[in-house]
């Protein structure tokens, strides 16, 4: 099931066309022609959707889409949200001083991505290594105009966070 979550977000994500697959403009592709292009099925799908922990992956009117993370040119249609006074992104200690001058990036994503927990951004943090948790000043962000979405899984997103924003949490 995690080989096939991977393979599902690499594809969902990044590089459709290594499948023989074309995403529409909302990131959107057809459950069976997914399914067929990962040589595995419409059932197995679902089970990776259902009981993935993290939600990465919608299904709608028998389509599949990742919920965010996209590295492919998608326009993920998601309103304006006001977001909560505070967000939290996990990060390594390796990456605070570009982060501490330069603000949170998108990198070769879409956007920055956010949580609403520290425990979440921990969980993000710790893939590369012992992590930090930095707290976002989401409302004041928004106060001053910046925009905020949400994914269908939670995920906050924002174009940037500059440095005056961030605080390193002990």
């Amino acid at each position: 099931m995690i080989r096939l979550s991977k393979r599902m977000s690499r594809h969902l994500r990044h590089a459709p066309q290594e499948v023989g697959l074309t995403l529409d403009q909302a990131g959107w592709v057809d459950l069976d022609d997914f399914a067929r292009a990962l040589r595995t099925t419409r059932e197995r799908v679902r089970e990776v959707v259902a009981r993935n922990d993290k939600q990465r992956f919608a299904i709608e009117d028998g389509r599949i889409r990742a919920s965010q993370g996209h590295t492919v040119e998608v326009e993920l249609d998601l309103p304006v949200t006001e977001p909560p006074s505070v967000l939290y992104h996990g990060t390594v200690a390796a990456s605070l001083p570009d982060i501490l001058r330069e603000g949170l990036r998108p990198m070769r994503r879409h956007d920055v991505h956010l949580s609403a927990t520290v425990d979440t951004a921990i969980r993000v943090g710790s893939r590369r290594g012992k992590p930090i948790v930095l707290e976002v000043a989401a409302a004041a962000m928004h106060a001053d105009g910046h925009e905020f979405r949400v994914s269908a899984n939670g995920v906050w997103l924002t174009a940037a966070v500059p440095p005056a924003y961030l605080r390193e949490l002990p």
